[in-house]
């Protein structure tokens, strides 16, 4: 277990394989009907191109096509009975047309069964030379975005038009599609994309480019996970506009290069991409697959304290921080830093630490940001204990309120993550910290003395007692035995309860400069606040307290 240097952020302070192969993803779902015909009987994408290159060529009177267009295959979906499905883009004198897309259905022996067509205008255009100048196209599509985004500043703004047929919006007619981009203030994407009367300029239409999609993945520790995405023409970005427009990011095995407590550089963050909105794999080997968990923890820390406590973001801004993932080689470690107000994970060596993209490890991460923005808990002494106390908690309540069945919640922190040659089955154990040889279980004049990542133990200690109460029970299969350091006996409120008070003790009543009796005081006061003056809830942190020596 490796001591690490902090600089302008909290690390989790660990002791993963490096994974540098991309994996390309396919997905293809057949609909199973009554009377498949077997593997052997089902076409071919290609056989049933050459089936539907013929149909196209008999039917295209019908369809509208003249000696100016050209058709594309775009798509071609095979189902289990045979039958096929052919969808083609359609250009007019070479120019993408806009609603000229279409699908021929075909029977299983490959004759025709029907078409589904975007627009049936017939094309003929007058002429495909523009009125307009492209450079007026592009700067009515700039203000546009401008005026989308009032009140920011947009940087890298770039505005380029091309020319296609719009076939969806009437007659059909020479237009300009400019796809504006920029970067807004947090640095995330944002894009309009902008339709022009090439003939008039006047706007035919406008629409956000990067658009929210529902997506998934598959995660190296939670299984198959939900995911909000971004459409960005014929992709996807991992970057959910819902939550903030939080991203993630390759860090490409790159590291930041700082001195003392500056940083001169940072390592790259390049957003990931997918072609099909399924994101990896499931294995480390496939890069996207820790971006997946690294997403999934962000989405669900965010999901977290916004149900649970009414906060939208880290900040409460409703803004997203962003993660980045592969960061250096072989690196042990995670952590949050403020002035990039982003999280960045290693991969772990594969020995001692596997990529440190668990649940919990997000929550943790993230939480420091929160503590940032609220009591700022000075990170040495017994404040920086407890701001990782306070990480560890949430990093806790975080893993429980997603309720995954591969990952269920537990009092255990990054036992995803730690591999058989660390020599235990987790980073820190909340019931009993002491287990893991240098954490403190209870109180001390000199517990100020050690690392924040030791003395945490006494925050955490109280945390579950104050949540599952002392002695032995089994949480989600996970069996625990909690001492008292003053043999007393400690019943549990339940983690819901110590949530709201935590939460509400480190946003209203601590400070910087918080120690552990002060937070004694601002737990007691929160719990008096949200449940009354001598509730059992402000007994119970009062008895909590007392059980770890902190008086």
């Amino acid at each position: 277990m490796s001591r690490i240097r902090h600089v302008r952020g909290s690390r989790l302070a660990t002791a993963g394989a490096a994974a540098t192969s991309v994996a390309a993803l396919v997905a293809t779902v057949l609909p199973q009907t009554a009377g498949a015909a077997g593997a052997a009987d089902r076409p071919t994408r290609a056989a049933a191109i050459e089936a539907a290159e013929t149909v196209l060529a008999d039917r295209a009177a019908d369809l509208g096509l003249t000696p100016q267009q050209r058709t594309k295959v775009r798509d071609v979906v095979l189902d289990a009975d045979g039958t096929r499905h052919v969808r083609y883009d359609r250009t007019y004198h070479r120019l993408p047309v806009l609603g000229g897309d279409f699908v021929l259905h075909l029977n299983p022996d490959g004759t025709y069964r029907g078409t589904s067509r975007a627009t049936t205008s017939p094309l003929a255009l007058a002429t495909v030379t523009p009125k307009v100048a492209a450079p007026r196209a592009a700067g009515l599509a700039a203000n546009l975005l401008r005026a989308a985004h009032l009140g920011e500043t947009l940087r890298r703004l770039t505005a380029k038009p091309r020319l296609v047929v719009d076939a969806l919006h009437g007659a059909p007619k020479l237009a300009w599609q400019t796809d504006a981009v920029a970067h807004d203030d947090l640095g995330n994407p944002v894009g309009r994309t902008v339709l022009t009367d090439a003939a008039t300029g006047a706007r035919i239409d406008a629409w956000d480019t990067l658009e929210s999609a529902s997506g998934d993945g598959a995660s190296l520790y939670g299984g198959t996970v939900p995911l909000e995405t971004t459409a960005s023409g014929s992709t996807y970005r991992l970057s959910d506009a819902t939550r903030g427009g939080t991203y993630t990011g390759d860090a490409a095995n790159k590291t930041d290069q700082c001195l003392l407590t500056i940083c001169l550089t940072r390592a790259p963050a390049t957003v990931f991409t997918d072609a099909d909105n399924h994101w990896g794999t499931g294995a480390a080997a496939d890069r996207a697959t820790v971006a997946v968990d690294a997403q999934y923890g962000t989405d669900v820390t965010w999901d977290y304290y916004k149900e649970a406590h009414g906060r939208s973001g880290i900040a409460g801004d409703g803004k997203g921080s962003f993660n980045r993932v592969h960061y250096g080689k072989d690196y042990n470690n995670a952590f949050w830093d403020d002035t990039c107000f982003c999280m960045t994970y290693g991969d772990g060596d594969g020995k001692l630490m596997g990529p440190l993209v668990s649940l919990d490890v997000a929550g943790h991460e993230m939480t420091h940001g929160v503590t940032s923005k609220t009591a700022a808990l000075r990170y040495s002494g017994e404040s920086g204990g407890l701001n990782e106390a306070t990480s560890d908690i949430f990093g806790t309540l975080v893993e429980f309120h997603a309720a995954n069945a591969e990952d269920p919640g537990d009092w255990l922190i990054g036992e995803k993550v730690v591999r058989s040659g660390l020599g235990r089955e987790a980073l820190r154990f909340m019931d009993r910290p002491s287990k893991d040889g240098k954490s403190a279980d209870c109180w001390t004049a000199k517990l100020g003395d050690l690392d924040v990542h030791y003395s945490s133990g006494v925050g955490n200690h109280f945390a579950y007692l104050l949540a599952e109460g002392s002695g032995g029970r089994t949480v989600n299969g996970v069996a625990y035995d909690s001492p008292t350091c003053d043999g007393s006996t400690v019943t549990g409120i339940g983690r819901a309860r110590l949530g709201r008070i935590w939460y509400r003790a480190l946003t209203v009543y601590m400070t910087s400069s918080t120690t552990y009796a002060d937070a004694r005081t601002a737990t007691l006061s929160a719990a008096k606040d949200l449940y009354g003056a001598d509730s059992a809830e402000q007994k119970a942190v009062a008895a909590a307290w007392k059980a770890v020596a902190v008086s």
